[in-house]
């Protein structure tokens, strides 16, 4: 895989900020047809907020979710010891929050541009984020949803 993402991407296509949720949303849009990663963690975080919402709330956002997951190849991975070892000893890391470490850690590992709207994160020669634009659709089905 060429990109990974972190949460605050997959999260940031619902956020309150204009800007950011077109970035976002484009971000998904221009690569349904691409492969990209995703750590176990960040869905774990994805999941963290969604389920802080009411039942009804859950129950209206999963179907896009789903759909997307399906649409779209999202592959969802585990660390492996040369992320943790990025993570661990890259100096350039060392002031990121441990989970940021290892996100950015795993991009840096497997030679791929992580994306995210993490202020703490972006800005590093491997960081980058979606880029704002006219905000694009998702092919009829998922954008209703």
């Amino acid at each position: 895989m060429k990109e990974y993402i972190d949460a605050s991407v997959f999260l940031g296509m619902h956020s309150t900020d204009e800007k950011t949720r077109i970035a976002c949303k484009n971000y998904f849009v221009t690569r349904l047809n691409d492969q990209v990663g995703m750590s176990l963690e960040q869905v774990g975080k994805c999941d963290d907020v969604i389920w802080q919402y009411s039942r009804e709330e859950q129950d209206a956002y999963y179907p896009f979710m789903d759909n997307l997951h399906t649409i779209m190849d999202i592959q969802r991975v585990g660390y492996n010891e040369k992320d943790i070892h990025q993570a661990s000893t890259n100096p350039d890391l060392q002031d990121l929050s441990i989970t940021d470490r290892l996100t950015v850690g795993m991009a840096i590992a497997r030679g791929a541009q992580l994306y995210s709207v993490n202020l703490k994160s972006v800005g590093q020669d491997y960081v980058h984020s979606p880029e704002a634009g006219k905000e694009l659709s998702f092919p009829r089905a998922l954008e209703e949803l």
